[in-house]
This record gives C-alpha cells, sequence and structure tokens, in this order.
C-alpha cells in the first residue's frame, strides 16, 4: 500500500514541477513582450523626401567628423569624438584590441546604433538624413567570422532578391569571361 501511495505521490511531483514550469514560461514571455513594447523604433526604412541618387555610393569617400556614441542614453560615450576620413576605392581594415570601437564604428556606419553627436558623411550625404533601407542596401561588409556563405548560391549573390535569375547568370558569365582575360 505505501509502494502504491509512493508512485503516485511521484507522478503527483512530477507533473507540479511540470506545471510550475510551464507557468514560468508564460511569465517569462509577458516579461519579454512588456520589454519589447518600449524599445525605440528604428528610424524609417526610406525617407521619400530626402532619398540619395540611385548610383550612390559612387566613390565611397567615408568622412567621420567628431563622432560620439552610447549604446542607451543612460550609459557613458563607447566613441567619443572621433574624426578621420577614408578616401573611396580603398580598402580599409579596422584592427584595434578587444574594447577599442571597431564594432561600434561599424555600427555608426549601419546606423544600427544612432550616434549622440557627430556625423558620417559618405560621398557627400550624411547618413543620418538618409532612409535604413537606402543606406544598408548600398553598404557591404566583410564579417570577421570564417563562413563564407550560408544558405544558398542563388540567397548570396543576391539577398534582397532584386535581380532575376537570367541577370545573375548574366554577371556570372560576364565575371567568369573577365577572369581569363
Amino acid at each position: 500500500m505505501a509502494l502504491s501511495y509512493g508512485l503516485s505521490l511521484n507522478v503527483s511531483l512530477i507533473d507540479s514541477i511540470q506545471n510550475q514550469c510551464t507557468i514560468a514560461n508564460y511569465i517569462i514571455s509577458v516579461e519579454r513582450l512588456n520589454q519589447y513594447m518600449h524599445i525605440p523604433s528604428e528610424a524609417p526604412e526610406v525617407m521619400e523626401g530626402n532619398r540619395p541618387p540611385a548610383n550612390w555610393p559612387v566613390v565611397g569617400k567615408v568622412d567621420i567628423q567628431n563622432l560620439r556614441m552610447r549604446y542607451r542614453d543612460d550609459t557613458p560615450l563607447v566613441l567619443r569624438g572621433i574624426s578621420c576620413v577614408f578616401e573611396g576605392r580603398h580598402k580599409i581594415g579596422i584592427v584595434g584590441r578587444t574594447g577599442s570601437g571597431k564594432s561600434t564604428l561599424i555600427s555608426a556606419l549601419f546606423r544600427l546604433v544612432e550616434p549622440a553627436g557627430g556625423k558620417v558623411i559618405v560621398d557627400g550625404i550624411d547618413i543620418s538624413t538618409i532612409g535604413l533601407h537606402d543606406l544598408r542596401s548600398r553598404f557591404g561588409i566583410i564579417p570577421q567570422d570564417p563562413t563564407l556563405f550560408n544558405g544558398t548560391v542563388r540567397y548570396n549573390l543576391d539577398p534582397l532578391s532584386q535581380h532575376s535569375d537570367q541577370e545573375i547568370w548574366e554577371v556570372r558569365i560576364k565575371f567568369c569571361n573577365a577572369c581569363f582575360l
């Protein structure tokens, strides 16, 4: 009799713990929703009154003027008045020790974090005045991780699906012919 009551107590204990875990997960979900509701939105994707030319950037000159950045309003500056010019049509590598601001500088170029002050001007256009889609769709970056491709070859050649298969094949053929010249 004690064994049968002991087995049913074990099952009840397991059910009770599973129910408590489920309730805790539901509460965490509500807390996360509440946090996400109070995160400020990014800038608009497109600013109709201020779109860059279709071929922008042409040269790729990046002029950073007194750039100051922080990750939240209540935190100290992580970039304190950076000023430099990267001439166009050059390959640039940013190196430095951990915490020196390399990733923060890239975050400023893609406007993942808005600057607390200063400007980033690319080919004469202040990037804070254009939409995020116009900015991010025209910049490229070589990541630090060693993965060359993730996904299909088609996706890696045209991640925004802006070109037809025929256009991609034509570029591929021109590129391959140029390689053998």
